[in-house]
């Protein structure tokens, strides 16, 4: 019976690390797909035609 349950507790090891795990990536998608729409926003806008300076010192 002892190694029943030793089976069972490395089990519910395994699922409760793989759940830490999956939320963690799930986690790191969500920071990462924020960051995108918001760098996504950010689009500047030039004018057709406008010739910008460019300062060389």
């Amino acid at each position: 019976m002892k190694r029943a349950e030793d089976v069972a507790e490395r089990a519910l090891a395994m699922v409760a690390a793989s759940r830490a795990l999956r939320e963690r990536h799930d986690k790191q998608r969500k920071e990462v797909y924020e960051r995108v729409q918001i760098a996504s926003l950010r689009k500047p806008k030039i004018p057709k035609g406008i010739q910008l300076r460019l300062d060389l010192q």
